[in-house]
């Protein structure tokens, strides 16, 4: 099944991760698991990893059918979704990630999570939407958020829900560059040149001293989040 939703190539050291699960590529507990999976196997090769959805979807968030479902799935896809990002922001190599579609709720968070982004540059839409459905944003999504966008536009997309366009998107820093649809491949090409070009070292030092404060505060807003569903999801009967 893993296979079937996320399919993985390896190639002059580019872990190249894509994400199909013929609908919404929701963050599913065997979606985040097969990513989990696919990063530790890059990491293994010290691949830089690419992460992309197919077109008109890179991802549309958390399973939401699960917390109808069973609130023990419930808690672990939430564990694994927070982890995820955790695993992207300290990863050693360079993540890219190219929004090929819509990135909504944990889509944008997973976005938010690497270190350079390319987006379609039409007919796609950026939104947290959270507080629009009824959800508190979790801990570890604030702090994903924080470490990429201005204390304006967290105002406006975390707390009023705004849907963000393309454009929008790149505006307010959830995305690095736009290229349209038929030149997509060629800006992916040309980003993974450069991102392979840099020193594979330095970059690492350098991640790790730019990230080792939102980190931090990350790893403990997981802690506070996992405490917080165990208690009011994983409670449920």
């Amino acid at each position: 099944m893993m296979q079937e939703i996320l399919s993985i190539a390896r190639a002059d050291g580019v872990t190249t991760l894509s994400m199909d699960d013929g609908k919404a590529n929701v963050m599913s507990v065997a979606m985040l698991q097969a990513l989990h999976q696919a990063f530790e196997a890059a990491q293994r090769h010290g691949d830089l990893v690419l992460l992309q959805g197919r077109a008109g979807m890179f991802s549309g968030g958390f399973d939401l059918n699960v917390f109808k479902r069973s609130p023990a799935e419930a808690v672990q896809m939430l564990t694994e979704g927070a982890r995820l990002a955790e695993r992207m922001l300290s990863y050693p190599h360079p993540v890219l990630a190219v929004a090929t579609g819509h990135a909504v709720a944990m889509g944008l968070f997973v976005l938010l999570s690497a270190d350079w982004r390319i987006g379609i540059d039409q007919g796609a839409r950026f939104h947290a939407i959270e507080v629009q459905i009824g959800m508190t944003l979790p801990r570890f999504a604030t702090e994903v958020c924080r470490q990429r966008l201005s204390p304006a536009a967290m105002q406006r997309a975390a707390l009023t829900a705004a849907p963000h366009t393309p454009a929008q998107a790149l505006e307010a820093g959830m995305l690095d560059e736009l290229a349209p649809a038929d030149a997509l491949p060629a800006a992916v090409q040309a980003q993974v040149a450069r991102l392979k070009a840099l020193d594979a070292k330095a970059f690492t030092a350098t991640k790790q001293r730019l990230r080792a404060q939102t980190l931090a505060a990350l790893r403990q807003a997981i802690t506070d989040d996992i405490a917080e569903w165990q208690t009011r999801i994983g409670g449920q009967r």
